[in-house]
């Protein structure tokens, strides 16, 4: 199965202060604050939510396309995506501007001071379903410029491709109608509880209006596992024990990684989302978007000590 995602692509600096924010502060000259933190770790991570989904679809074997716009700076990262299975053919630099870029400094507290440079993500529009070659199966849009995010459904619709629908922390910019007319038509709606509370408050629609809308469903809840809703039915994806927790971000992309796989198999339902889970343990337990890594083989065993795969992921072993 053909799939396209289409998302940010960023890079993270994380920063780690060892004080606190708070005591460098002077209420009283806050119009006037001028301050400077020295920092005593930073890393560089590879991230973005398009290429955070389409790193774990390759670890379990499927070739993932990703469509964005990216900068002078990408160069080391499409080796990396390119040496890991992903198709990065699609993603186009644009000239004289950085790949977008997060950078964030946390103090002893988990307080955060962050900013976030859009960069070549700005340019995603420029970009168009409608110029590929070859159509692809399922298109995922996922966070990135806002014009892009309004564009890419619009010509799913348009031609007739199924398309996963993925607002995440775009939510809560985006207005009702807006999400609206972006889940009608769509396959497949993913959003976390909380993001789900606010669709819903900003649309006006029950989880059964939604589902008049959107084919499936799904909500990730966390320790709580995730719920998928299809045709009147609903399936529970209950979490899987993890070894230890390091850092939860990505884990929702890695989730979606892993489901997309199941379903490029034509697995039910309840199989995509246990292996959207088990995925999201692996993310789970490393730090960084993309550092996770294991073999089909290891996967598949592990997947057996929790779940009953009734020998289907056999195909992930040829």
């Amino acid at each position: 199965m053909d799939i396209l995602l289409t998302g940010s692509v960023a890079y993270d600096y994380l920063m780690t202060f060892p004080g606190l924010f708070k005591e460098q502060i002077l209420p009283e000259r806050l119009a006037s604050i001028s301050l400077s933190f020295l920092v005593e770790s930073m890393s560089k991570q590879r991230g973005g939510i398009a290429p955070n989904i389409a790193y774990t679809m390759a670890l379990l074997g499927e070739k993932p396309r990703v469509m964005a716009t990216v900068g002078e700076d990408f160069g080391d990262y499409r080796t990396w995506l390119d040496s890991k299975g992903v198709d990065t053919t699609l993603m186009q630099v644009v000239p004289g501007l950085f790949t977008a870029s997060f950078f964030a400094t946390t103090d002893q507290a988990s307080a955060q001071i962050a900013s976030f440079y859009p960069g070549a993500m700005g340019h995603s529009a420029t970009q168009s379903i409608k110029e590929l070659g070859k159509k692809p199966d399922l298109v995922i849009v996922s966070p990135s410029a806002p014009d892009a995010m309004m564009k890419f459904p619009a010509e799913c619709r348009e031609l007739g491709i199924p398309y996963l629908y993925d607002p995440s922390q775009q939510v809560l910019r985006l207005e009702g109608h807006e999400l609206a007319r972006d889940m009608e038509g769509a396959y497949f709606l993913f959003c976390n509880d909380y993001e789900f509370g606010l669709i819903s408050k900003k649309t006006g629609w029950s989880l059964d209006q939604i589902l008049e809308h959107v084919k499936v469903l799904v909500i990730t809840r966390g320790k709580d596992g995730a719920d998928l809703y299809s045709d009147g039915d609903s399936v529970h994806i209950p979490t899987v024990p993890e070894d230890e927790i390091v850092d939860p971000t990505g884990v929702g992309d890695a989730f979606r990684g892993g489901f997309l796989a199941g379903y490029s198999h034509g697995f039910d339902w309840k199989l995509c989302g246990e292996i959207g889970s088990l995925s999201a343990v692996y993310c789970l337990e490393q730090r960084g978007t993309q550092n996770h890594s294991y073999t089909p083989a290891e996967f598949v065993k592990r997947f057996r000590q929790h779940f009953d795969d009734g020998g289907k992921l056999d195909v992930f072993l040829k």
